[in-house]
């Protein structure tokens, strides 16, 4: 009896001891490592062999890819963290400016929103404004031109985006409903700034609270990214930035990425609805490498994605604030950092390259050396048009009505930089203060 009765605590305090433990990751039917995502600061781990990839040529392609310009390097697979740059220990909490990957999170969030029924992709913008903001032709853009960037609105890259570096903008939403409409849209693939600021404001509208706020709730908390983590900036008439200017650590837009790893789902429970991820992974139609505000691998598009197999997706930032991801490999791709002037053109092609060569479970194919492609001109006008500077003055043939230094729309503008916190510049935050946004 007394054996019996020995045996019993045994396996109850073994049972107990299981169900406190965390839960391990183990090998799949593919005979790979898998783990568990993770929604606090410390993702689990595995070597290189345990997810089928040469540790050798692993380390080699990674330490290729630490050169000075990368803040942190993060290669994942199958959830499982398999290898990291020498400074990500200290700088994968310190938020730093996604620039324009802060599109791709934009399209994560209408996507949320989709799901719930409050967003319908195929609708006009106008059903969403409020009467009497823009015009008749601005309003009949839809939420999908918008997301695919082919609104038919004028663009000028750089001149929609310098105000907002000096954060001048008096207004992003109103300055968007001012460009003029040089297309019929869905028929022109145009990469417009304001027009993804455009669409920030319609979801906040649909879903009829701050858009940040519901980015907090429903993106950002499940995950463990807390509101004081970040920064995401807004212009001075209070709305949140759309075509850059999210504030993130770098190990949360990895955390970012891997939601698009596992194809919308996290812990199992789907976030982002399968029908609209379809639809945001796959080519638009206008541009065969552009879908919901996501680059991705669509025809003749193989050499932005060297050797990789055709769901390749890129959350692409400026300076090389990129995510790489393959849900049918398991596998992310995360660095973050500042690009110099004069920089290799061919440093994404040589890393990627250099992991193609490193898998083994599936073998992927060399696909060769760097071929320079084509790049436009920075005095091109889709890039510099003073007009489009102007506007966010209030100035200008562009500038909207009602809209001017101090004042928009009927509304006293914040000074620029007044709502920032503490340490908090246009590249990143850092600094000591409780107030400074990062992961401690």
């Amino acid at each position: 009896m007394a054996r019996f009765l020995t045996g019993i605590l045994a396996v109850m305090m073994a049972a107990a001891l299981t169900s406190f433990a965390a839960p391990v990751a183990g090998a799949e039917p593919d005979g790979l490592r898998h783990c568990d995502v993770s929604d606090g600061r410390q993702p689990d781990t595995a070597t290189a062999e345990e997810v089928g990839l040469d540790s050798e040529a692993l380390r080699r392609a990674v330490d290729f890819a630490s050169d000075p310009t990368r803040f942190t390097v993060q290669v994942f697979r199958n959830n499982c963290l398999i290898a990291a740059g020498p400074t990500n220990q200290r700088a994968g909490g310190v938020p730093w400016n996604l620039w324009s990957g802060t599109k791709s999170v934009v399209s994560m969030v209408a996507g949320i929103a989709v799901g719930e029924g409050l967003l319908r992709v195929d609708d006009p913008i106008g059903d969403y404004l409020p009467a009497g903001l823009g015009d008749a032709e601005h309003r009949a853009i839809t939420v999908r031109s918008l997301l695919t960037e082919t609104s038919g609105m004028e663009i000028a890259i750089a001149s929609e985006g310098i105000t907002g570096v000096a954060r001048l903008d008096s207004n992003v939403v109103a300055q968007a409903l001012a460009m003029p409409i040089l297309h019929p849209q869905g028929e022109t693939w145009q990469y417009s700034q304001r027009a993804v600021d455009l669409l920030v404001y319609v979801i906040q509208r649909a879903v009829g609270e701050d858009f940040q706020a519901y980015a907090q709730r429903n993106l950002f908390d499940p995950w463990g990214i807390r509101h004081s983590d970040y920064l995401w900036a807004r212009d001075r008439s209070g709305n949140t930035y759309g075509h850059a200017h999210l504030v993130l650590p770098p190990d949360d837009y990895a955390k970012l990425g891997l939601l698009l790893v596992n194809r919308g789902t996290w812990h199992g429970r789907p976030v982002i609805p399968t029908a609209y991820l379809a639809e945001a992974t796959t080519s638009n139609g206008v541009n065969p490498c552009y879908g919901f505000l996501i680059t991705v691998n669509g025809p003749d598009c193989e050499d932005l994605f060297p050797g990789l197999p055709k769901d390749a997706l890129q959350m692409a930032g400026m300076m090389r604030q990129d995510n790489f991801i393959v849900p049918s490999l398991g596998l992310l791709v995360s660095w973050t950092g500042v690009t110099v002037p004069g920089g290799a053109v061919s440093f994404p092609h040589d890393v990627l390259r250099g992991l193609t060569t490193a898998f083994r479970t599936p073998a992927l194919s060399d696909p060769g050396p760097y071929v320079q492609r084509p790049d436009a001109s920075i005095t091109d006008p889709m890039f510099m048009n003073p007009d489009a500077t102007l506007a966010a003055l209030g100035l200008g043939p562009m500038a909207y009505p009602g809209c001017g230094l101090l004042e928009c729309l009927g509304k006293p503008l914040y000074p620029p930089f007044g709502d920032w916190p503490p340490g908090c510049f246009i590249l990143g935050c850092t600094g000591a203060d409780p107030a400074t946004p990062g992961i401690r």
